[in-house]
């Protein structure tokens, strides 16, 4: 569903990542794991189109979307939920919803969105910047969502957030993964939570992948190595 091949990015001069390949199959959550600084979020930032990549290719469902801006990747299948969530504090819960629906083939927001996330339901009304942490999580992803993609990228999305609403997130998305048959790609340092919903692991070491791991067998110390600081 995501095919990932020889993808090189930097800012300036500075290189972060090298020559990255990587694909993920239709269904399947992949963590892509790693320290902060070591390129995770430059991935992310690459795959929507936020930042062009120096080069490589990059497909959804086959299709090229590696030179297409950020709404026509959005077109293309591929859904982003941003570290740090990016909602728009000023509007309305559901304000914040509509403006993923911007290149949806349907533009209305859908009952199975609120039956996902009942909070916001309840809080449809009430302005994002007034959402606790993990509610807006919630809705940053709830807004991806609403654009159907095929692909849903998530960049660091415990970050912030309490342990028990991490382990809610990651229910959520197994559920949503099961039900909306998507492909979920996840940048991630929190261990347990990449356990609780990923597949495949992948490790990132200054830009370069340097482990991969099948969720049956995993080496967790392994990985944890690779985490600390």
């Amino acid at each position: 569903m995501l095919n990932v091949s020889h993808l090189a990015a930097a800012y300036g001069e500075s290189v972060i990542i090298r020559d990255l390949s990587f694909s993920v199959n239709r269904n399947e959550t992949l963590a892509i794991m790693g320290r902060n600084g070591m390129g995770k979020s430059t991935l992310m930032k690459n795959l929507i189109g936020v930042m062009r990549p120096r080069r490589g290719s990059i497909t959804v469902g086959g299709a090229e979307v590696g030179g297409l801006d950020s709404y026509r990747r959005v077109q293309a299948g591929l859904g982003y939920v941003p570290q740090g969530r990016q909602i728009f504090a000023g509007l309305s819960v559901e304000d914040n919803i509509r403006t993923g629906l911007e290149t949806a083939a349907v533009k209305c927001i859908e009952p199975w969105v609120y039956e996902t996330f009942p909070i916001l339901w309840e809080f449809r009304h009430r302005k994002g910047g007034n959402l606790s942490g993990g509610q807006q999580q919630q809705l940053a992803i709830a807004r991806a969502l609403v654009s159907g993609p095929k692909v849903l990228l998530l960049d660091e999305p415990t970050e912030g957030i309490q342990p028990s609403i991490i382990k809610e997130l990651a229910r959520t998305l197994n559920e949503l993964k099961a039900k909306r048959d998507l492909t979920i790609v996840v940048s991630e340092q929190v261990l347990s939570f990449a356990l609780a919903v990923a597949d495949r692991f992948l490790v990132i070491e200054s830009g370069e992948i340097v482990r991969e791991d099948q969720r049956a067998g995993v080496d967790e110390a392994s990985i944890s190595r690779y985490l600390s600081v």
